[in-house]
């Protein structure tokens, strides 16, 4: 399937959430040195290893971003928002 049309039905949390993880999930592939073709959307002749390596240092990031995000919070003194109070998300969708 071409960039965009794929059939999820996972819906992201934040919206414009979608857009800057396949941004982000690209970044990640060219940085790792992945199989060019990628690049056109279509990621059916990557190998699986690739791709799971692909989400894998997404995933890593991610935590290591939320990590620093918490201690930063620490450190100025105010109280960690983990974002998971059921009124914050509501208000995102």
């Amino acid at each position: 399937m071409a960039l965009g049309q794929q059939r999820s039905r996972n819906k992201p949390v934040i919206t414009g959430a979608m857009q800057a993880l396949d941004q982000f999930k690209y970044e990640v592939a060219s940085e790792l040195g992945i199989n060019p073709e990628y690049q056109s959307g279509y990621w059916g002749n990557i190998s699986s290893r690739e791709c799971g390596s692909v989400g894998g240092h997404m995933v890593r990031r991610m935590i290591a971003a939320a990590e620093q995000s918490l201690a930063q919070q620490l450190q100025s003194g105010q109280k960690p928002s983990f974002g998971l109070e059921p009124d914050a998300q509501q208000g995102n969708r």
